[in-house]
């Protein structure tokens, strides 16, 4: 029995990979791809380090199997654009041991993409999936305040 091929665009790039189509897209980034900023938190869907963009959008890459990702565009934080966020994120000092900084950029930048100048109420229903074991939450809300009014 052959593995099916499956088509996958990260970044920008295609990329064809021979790989069960129920697979996470967190496992063919990762262990297959080298996208390795995307971390394994849970693999529940509930702490969101693994958090990518399918067309835009934030989803749990443990959650999400390749099939559901077939001719969607994908980002990881290799590829997040968002140079103001980042800036506001060293700036507030947000990373501490760094884990979830992936997931969290990534839920921000989703926010901010759709929310420009985001309300606290916003930014806390944006984040509220997102878990941080240092409890940076006030200085990640900080950041994205700064980003959206840089």
């Amino acid at each position: 029995m052959t593995t099916p091929t499956q088509k996958l665009m990260v970044n920008g790039k295609d990329f064809t990979l021979d790989a069960d189509p129920n697979m996470p897209v967190l496992w063919a980034l990762r262990d297959i791809l080298g996208f390795t900023g995307t971390k394994f938190g849970c693999g529940a869907g509930l702490c969101g380090a693994c958090t990518i963009h399918v067309d835009g959008s934030p989803m749990r890459g443990c959650l999400t199997s390749l099939k559901q990702v077939q001719g969607k565009q994908v980002t990881t934080i290799e590829g997040l654009e968002a140079q103001k966020l980042k800036d506001a994120w060293l700036e507030h000092n947000v990373p501490q041991c760094g884990y979830c900084q992936a997931g969290q950029l990534m839920s921000a930048a989703a926010l901010l993409k759709t929310t420009t100048k985001p309300t606290e109420t916003q930014i806390d229903d944006a984040m509220s999936g997102n878990i941080c074991r240092c409890g940076t939450y006030p200085r990640i809300k900080a950041a994205i305040k700064s980003a959206s009014e840089a």
